[in-house]
């Protein structure tokens, strides 16, 4: 698995929201400039986000971001789902994946679906909350 730039600018951006959060909602154009990231791609990933109720958003004047939970709330892997699709580290177990003729006799499944259980289990413990700490 590797985390497209939509994964990673997701987290920024949040975290980076998270961070400066106060009862304003966070012009995108100030956290495009402290994240270095151009706001029209910014723009996509938080279409993405509101549509999906991670974040508050307003247009216009005073308009903004605004997280919807608490930071500790937000779980990476619940974002990096979202924002690839999958967290799996091969074909064959993503979700609705077709069935692999070769299941009952893959000697590989197995080491995948523990590295899979590994990478899920481990993404869903760590929180923006965690990722404002570092």
């Amino acid at each position: 698995m590797i985390v497209s730039t939509r994964g990673r600018y997701a987290l920024r951006v949040l975290t980076d929201i998270a961070e400066h959060a106060s009862d304003a909602r966070i012009p995108l154009k100030e956290v495009a400039e402290r994240q270095e990231i151009s706001q029209k791609y910014i723009e996509a990933i938080m279409t993405l986000l509101s549509k999906n109720g991670f974040v508050d958003a307003v247009q216009g004047k005073g308009g903004g971001y605004k997280l919807n939970r608490k930071p500790e709330e937000y779980k990476v892997g619940d974002i990096l789902r979202l924002t690839e699709g999958t967290l799996a580290p091969v074909a064959c177990l993503e979700k609705d994946a077709k069935s692999c003729p070769r299941k009952e006799h893959c000697r590989t499944v197995e080491m995948w679906t523990k590295l899979d259980a590994l990478i899920e289990g481990y993404l869903d413990n760590v929180t923006l909350a965690d990722l404002m700490k570092k």
